[in-house]
């Protein structure tokens, strides 16, 4: 039984999503913000985050590293072998550096703050980088898709598409990148994504 300590309206939503793709029995430990440097769950993650996983003995912390420790319990075509393997690291880490930086000070600056402590500039410098970024997806997908590694959904698709997921809910312009947001539309409509946004967003 996996153990993912942490709300669905955290990072624990990628973990949740990626368990239910998985097909993997698991228990969300209720963590909350604000309690993320209590002594019990600093036992857990020491960096006083959320999320972290526990399965039998081992424990991990980094959202997107327990996403694919869950996808290679899982097998394919959730965590592909050869050269699909590779291509799945890359775009988990690209949606790690590439994407989520300037997703996150857009979100803050759009949504997340309180209106008043809120960069309108830091949010049009942001919405203009992330931009920069779909058009390397938009491009990608063209060339290739549906999916970011051919015909199959991966552990990529979904590591990618919940770090995008606040953009997608909270009305960033993908008029200019039809191909990322058909992609994203299917990978946030699965079964499984559909489940865990039902612990998010009810």
């Amino acid at each position: 039984m996996l153990k993912i300590h942490g709300i669905a309206r955290s990072r624990a939503f990628r973990c949740i999503w990626a368990a239910e793709e998985a097909g993997l029995p698991y228990e969300i430990v209720p963590v909350g913000f604000g309690a993320e440097h209590k002594p019990e769950v600093l036992k857990v993650n020491p960096n006083g985050k959320i999320p972290a996983l526990q399965d039998g003995a081992l424990t991990l912390f980094e959202s997107l590293a327990i996403n694919l420790h869950i996808a290679d319990k899982a097998g394919a075509p959730l965590m592909p072998v050869g050269n699909d393997a590779s291509r799945v690291l890359q775009w988990t880490l690209w949606a790690a550096t590439e994407i989520e930086p300037v997703h996150q000070q857009w979100a803050y600056n759009t949504y997340i703050l309180a209106a008043e402590k809120r960069d309108a500039a830091a949010a049009r410098a942001n919405a203009e980088a992330l931009g920069q970024r779909l058009a390397v997806l938009e491009k990608h997908l063209a060339a290739g898709g549906p999916y970011l590694t051919g015909k199959h959904f991966t552990i990529a698709d979904c590591n990618l598409a919940a770090v995008l997921y606040g953009s997608w809910m909270n009305g960033f312009d993908y008029a200019p990148y039809p191909k990322a947001k058909a992609w994203l539309d299917a990978c946030l409509d699965r079964p499984a994504a559909l489940k865990a946004r039902k612990l998010r967003e009810g």
